[in-house]
Parts: structure tokens; C-alpha cells; sequence
């Protein structure tokens, strides 16, 4: 045999090979991305069988707000919406990896919702663990992460703006400085990179980007700002106001 057709003889196996565990990961995306779209339709039309059927016996399911469900308290969970609230849910960005018999995916769920004729949307990131049984690919963990975003900013005038700046202290080597730049504020922590303030209401300032957090102005009964409260979720960091 000549010696170019023995190498490609060769590799022929290890590309059919490799040809052939290419088409399974595609299939196995496609079959998961179907389901996992049948499973966020089945929450909008509240049909618990289509939950009944692709959840594992043993799985385990931690929503948004942190709490953990077995498969009957989240197949229970299913209804349908109530009177007045409609919404729709699409599977986007969706990535597979598959480990044998696993196979992780992760995926935003894309809600629009109609809340008695006000339009909302919200986004969740997933990751779902599936492992395949003889009945096909079944659910055996799943959580879920309510991705946040800026609130609303307001305008502040140039008088409010200035009531904010000055030098605050968490400790006597951690400065934070709020300052005015162009026509808003910038904050610098000490050691850190300047970063941009907005204002959510007045007294309530945030970090473009850091929607998890907020600085909330705090006043004496004469009205003076003598520090703020770095609320991050529902903890707080005190920083008293410098001279």
C-alpha cells in the first residue's frame, strides 16, 4: 500500500471516530435544548406533566430565591398563571458539555410578562444537570440565578450633588471620596479606581453595574449627611463622614 493511503487508512477510524462523537454531542444539545424550552413553556402554561416527566426521582431543584425543592414539591409548584398575568419564556445562550452519561447545561431563560397590562422582563441564568436513562435524558439537579440590572437613575441637581461630597471613613485607612465630575459624582475607595455614582432616589446612590449594591445616605435630626450605609443585599458597611 502505498504509504500516503496507509497514514489515511490510519486515521480513518480516529476521524469517524471523532466525526461520530461530534454528531452525539450535537444531537444530545438538541434534544436537552428542546426539553429544557418544553420545561420553561410548561411554567407559562402551568402543565405539570411535562415537569412530571423529564425531573428525576431523586432530583433536586434551588429556585431564585434560594429555595431548595424535590421533584414533587416542584412538579406541584407548576399551575397555571393567575387571572391577569401572561408571559412567555425563551431559552437563549445555550451551552452543553457532556460527561458520559451527564451532560451540564447552562442557558438564560428570557421572560417578557404582562402583569395586569404592565410589561415586565426579566432574565435568569441556569445550569441543569441531566443524566441519560433508559427513558432518555432526565433532570437531576437544576439552579437557578435572577440576573439583575440597573435600577432607574434620576437626576440629581447641582446643590443635591454637592451634599454628597466630601471623605468618608470605614476605617482609618479606608477612605472613600465622592466627588463631582462634569454634570454627575464619581466615588474613589481608597487604593481602587474612581468609579461613576448615580442616584436611585435621593440619598440612595449606586455603581453602574453593581445593581447588588447600594449607598444609603444617612442624616442627623438637623438634616446633615454624616455618613452613608453600603447595603450589600440586607448587610451593611457604615462609613462615617470625615471633617
Amino acid at each position: 500500500m502505498h504509504k500516503r493511503l496507509w497514514l489515511l487508512a490510519g486515521l480513518t477510524p480516529a476521524l469517524l471516530s471523532f466525526q461520530g462523537s461530534t454528531q452525539a454531542s450535537e444531537d444530545v444539545t438538541a434534544v436537552l435544548r428542546r426539553q429544557t424550552q418544553e420545561m420553561v413553556d410548561a411554567v407559562s402554561a402551568g402543565s405539570a406533566t411535562v415537569w412530571e416527566r423529564y425531573l428525576d426521582e431523586k432530583a433536586t431543584y434551588t429556585a431564585e430565591d434560594g429555595t431548595v425543592s424535590s421533584k414533587a414539591e416542584m412538579v406541584g409548584q407548576i399551575k397555571p398563571l393567575p387571572e391577569g398575568v401572561s408571559g412567555t419564556l425563551e431559552v437563549i445562550d445555550f451551552k452543553v458539555t457532556v460527561h458520559g452519561p451527564v451532560a451540564v447545561t447552562n442557558y438564560v431563560s428570557d421572560e417578557h410578562e404582562d402583569y395586569h397590562g404592565h410589561k415586565l422582563h426579566c432574565q435568569y441564568r441556569s445550569t441543569d444537570t441531566w443524566l441519560q436513562t433508559p427513558a432518555g435524558w432526565r433532570l437531576i439537579a437544576a439552579q437557578v440565578l435572577p440576573l439583575r440590572t440597573d435600577p432607574p437613575a434620576i437626576q440629581l441637581t447641582p446643590p443635591q450633588m454637592e451634599q454628597y461630597v466630601g471623605r468618608y471613613a470605614l476605617t482609618p485607612t479606608i477612605l472613600y471620596e465622592i466627588r463631582r465630575k462634569d454634570d454627575g459624582l464619581e466615588g474613589q475607595q481608597t487604593a481602587r479606581k474612581a468609579e461613576p455614582l448615580r442616584a436611585e432616589v435621593p440619598d440612595v446612590l449606586f455603581v453602574p453595574g453593581k445593581p447588588r449594591y447600594r449607598k444609603v445616605f444617612l442624616r442627623n435630626p438637623q438634616g446633615r449627611i454624616t455618613g452613608f450605609a453600603e447595603r450589600r443585599e440586607a448587610w451593611d458597611l457604615n462609613w462615617t463622614r470625615q471633617p
